[in-house]
Order: structure tokens, then C-alpha cells, then sequence
């Protein structure tokens, strides 16, 4: 089918323009290791790893010959009451890379699913522990946790919230952790940990009796790359552990070794009650997500409900789809026999230095940075996100893609990338962002 204006109309298409984009489309026909291509064969380095997902590169045979062995066995089966191999497989080989203790695998097809999943688990632990009166949830100023009802509420992004209404109810923020003398610090800034006491207000402003969970990117990814204060984190849990509230994080974006070890949570030290996973965990090759919660969440859930009877009354009709967990189990055999996460972490200071590089430039404000991924803030002009559009267009056409969140860009390459293409990502950049 030949694109043309008229038959690119009956698609709306999800967080875009679309007046502006079929106006001057910019159309991926292939994609290849750290490349895309146009369907003139143009290569557009992929800055950004789709979005975040294609961490071991775009289309991998490996993945894509799996998932064909899998549809051609078992294409699909029922996931409620009935069981397939590959789940279990998958569900075992994910708690070898979380957390210690972090044990009990729960799948679902996307991040949001994942966070209104993970609402819903830490809602019944409080219901299964007698104290269903626990229904308040936490989350922070700049959050993202996707775009169902619940991950809508927990956002704090205005436009993600505005048009939909009030939500959940009984959600509370906290601020979040950007703070104006921490600008062009690489890694984790030093100022900020007191930050987490505002969790501390909210205990006393509502009653910790009435918090069910907080809900925290250990990176704030989608907003523009927010790295945790040193210590603040840390915080975060010695409050929810003093007051008997679950510490929820959302790893969507920076799990699978974006920070250089497989969670951040083990790259922070911290371990959450629960984690939601999804993106990287099947390099984007079929939609996937899941939490892990703690064995006492999943004890507290489980052993609450009499014998033979359903414990938590959750599920999709594509949870731990056979074709996703082959997906799955190819990407961590690649993650595991190419050493992604190593690599990644070997050429963090590389990719680092690198960006922080294009701080030299007027129309950059600020860049943060941790591990694989960065954010890079520009100075505003013509209205919110006008700045953002027209430089994310620009760098498409230069042969760039990266993910423009306002007037931010999100700088967070394939782990297969080598300094070459962090080379060729920064001229591009730079060649752009000085003209």
C-alpha cells in the first residue's frame, strides 16, 4: 500500500500531532541493530531504543525465529487455569535477575498494565493483612506511569491528566527531585534526599493507616531523565518501612540494564516491595510486561484465601502469551551471552561525556545523565513542547531519532551500541542543536 495523505487519515495515532505528522510524515519502513531505515532506505540511528524497548538493537533474528517456533506449536492458551512451559520458564529465569527475595512473577502486555497491576496487588496485601482501610497511593510531581485509569492518575504531567477527568481517587504527590543547583550534574546529584520526606507529610497530613503504597521511578525516564538525589531513595524506603507502606518501583523504562546492573534497584541499593517490569523484557518484539512483588507480598495475598479458591481476582485474556514468553526467553539469552548489561555499563562514561559535551550550546539548559540514558532540557520558546517537536523533526531528517517529552530530549541508545555510534549520535546532535 502506497502512503498518501488520504490513506493515512483513518489512523489516529497514539501521543502525536497527528495534523502535524501527516503533514510531514516521518515513516520507518525497517530496522536493523542500532538503525532504522526510511522506505527509501534512508538509516536513522535510533538514539532512543524505539522507546526504550530494543535494548539488544531492532529485529533479532533470534527473537523473531522463536517467537515463529512458538506460534507454529502453541500460538496461544488460555492463561487462567491452564498453563504452558514457557511461562513458568520465564517467570524463573526473571527472578534469577531481580532482587533478592523479589520472587513472584505476574504478567501482563504492557507498563501500564504493569502499574494498575501492581495498584491492584498492593490494595489486596493491605485487604489480605486485615487493613483494607489502606487504599491511599502516593506517587510524585513529573511522574509517568503510563496511560490506563490508575498509571493516569499516579502521573504528574498535566497533559498525560487534564483531559481525563479526576481519576482515582485518593492520590497524593510528593515533589518531585529536579532542583535548579543540581543542573549539569552528572550521575546522581548530591542535593535533594530531604526531598523524601514529603512522604513523611503525607503520613502525617492523612494517617500512614490510610497508604496503601508509594509509587516511584527509581530514574524518572519520560519526564526528561531525573536522577535520585544520593540518599533518597534510601529514604524513601526507611519511611515506608516505618509506616507499614508498600515501595512500588516502576522500572519499565530503566530495568534490563539501562543503569548497568539488571534493575535499578540493584544499581541504588534499594529493593522495592514490588517492581513493574515491561519494554526491554522481550526487546520490543512482542508487547510484555509484568511485576515482581517480594514473597511477602505474594504470602500475604495466597495463604489469605481458603483452599481451591482464586487468591487475587486479576488477569488479561494475553497474560504470559506463549509468543510473548519466547519473545522473552530469546531477549534475556541475548542480554545474557552478548553481557548487555556489562557492555552498557563499560560505555556509560563514554555515552555520558558525550552528551554532557552539548552543554557548550545557548538552547541547552541542562542535561542529566545515569548510566545509559540522559535527558537533555531545551530552552523553550514559542509555547510548551513547540521547541522539542521542531528539534526531535529536525534530528529525524538529520538521520537522529530520540524521544521528545515537552521541551526535552531522551538520549538512551541500544546497550549493542559501540562509541562509534555514540560518536555518530552526538554530531548529529550537535550539528542540529547549533543550527
Amino acid at each position: 500500500m502506497r502512503l498518501d495523505h488520504q490513506s493515512m487519515e483513518n489512523l489516529w495515532m497514539p501521543f502525536t500531532s497527528n495534523r502535524d505528522f501527516k503533514a510531514d510524515p516521518r515513516i520507518v519502513a525497517r530496522g536493523d541493530g542500532v538503525y532504522l531505515y526510511t522506505p527509501e532506505g534512508r538509516p536513522i540511528i535510533d538514539a532512543s531504543s524505539g522507546l526504550f524497548c530494543c535494548a539488544a538493537g531492532h529485529s533479532r533474528p533470534e527473537i523473531a525465529d522463536a517467537v515463529h517456533r512458538q506460534l507454529a506449536t502453541l500460538a496461544y492458551t488460555a492463561p487462567f487455569q491452564l498453563g504452558h512451559e514457557l511461562s513458568f520458564e520465564l517467570a524463573h529465569r526473571i527472578a534469577e535477575l531481580t532482587p533478592e527475595g523479589m520472587n513472584r512473577v505476574f504478567f501482563v502486555n504492557s507498563g501500564s498494565e504493569a502499574v494498575d497491576t501492581a495498584i491492584k496487588v498492593a490494595l489486596a496485601y493491605h485487604y489480605a493483612r486485615g487493613e483494607g482501610q489502606r487504599q491511599r497511593l502516593v506517587s510524585r510531581e513529573r511522574a509517568y506511569h503510563g496511560v490506563n485509569l490508575g498509571g493516569t492518575s499516579l502521573s504528574g504531567m498535566v497533559k498525560n491528566r487534564q483531559a481525563f477527568g479526576l481519576g482515582l481517587a485518593g492520590i497524593a504527590h510528593i515533589r518531585h527531585t529536579w532542583l535548579p543547583e543540581n543542573r549539569y550534574q552528572r550521575n546522581q546529584p548530591a542535593d535533594g534526599a530531604e526531598l523524601a520526606d514529603d512522604l513523611e507529610k503525607i503520613v502525617h497530613n492523612y494517617g500512614a493507616d490510610s497508604i496503601a503504597a508509594c509509587f516511584v521511578e527509581p530514574i524518572a525516564g519520560s519526564t526528561g531523565c531525573l536522577v535520585p538525589p544520593v540518599g533518597y531513595l534510601e529514604r524513601l524506603r526507611e519511611i515506608c518501612d516505618q509506616h507499614g507502606i508498600l515501595l512500588v518501583f516502576d522500572e519499565v523504562i530503566c530495568g534490563f540494564g539501562r543503569t548497568g546492573e539488571p534493575f535499578a534497584s540493584q544499581t541504588f541499593g534499594v529493593t522495592p516491595d514490588i517492581m513493574t517490569l515491561a519494554k526491554a523484557l522481550t526487546n520490543a518484539a512482542q508487547p510484555m510486561g509484568a511485576i515482581v512483588v517480594g514473597q511477602h507480598v505474594y504470602d500475604s495475598i495466597v495463604n489469605a484465601a481458603p483452599d481451591r479458591v482464586i487468591e487475587l481476582f486479576h488477569g488479561y485474556t494475553y497474560s504470559g502469551h506463549p509468543a510473548a514468553c519466547a519473545a522473552g526467553l530469546a531477549t534475556l539469552d541475548i542480554y545474557r551471552d552478548e553481557k548487555l548489561f556489562e557492555r552498557g555499563r563499560s560505555l556509560s562514561d563514554y555515552f555520558q561525556e558525550s552528551i554532557f559535551a552539548l552543554k557548550e550550546f545557548d538552547i541547552v539548559t541542562d542535561i542529566r545523565g545515569y548510566g545509559m540514558i540522559t535527558g537533555i532540557d531545551l530552552a523553550p520558546s514559542g509555547g510548551p513542547g513547540n521547541v522539542g517537536i521542531t528539534v526531535q523533526k529536525k534530528l529525524f531528517h538529520a538521520g537522529l531519532h530520540v524521544k521528545a517529552t515537552g521541551d526535552a530530549l531522551i538520549v538512551a541508545p541500544p546497550l549493542i551500541s559501540t562509541e562509534a555510534n555514540i560518536d555518530e549520535i552526538s554530531e548529529k546532535l550537535r550539528k542540529v542543536l547549533q543550527s
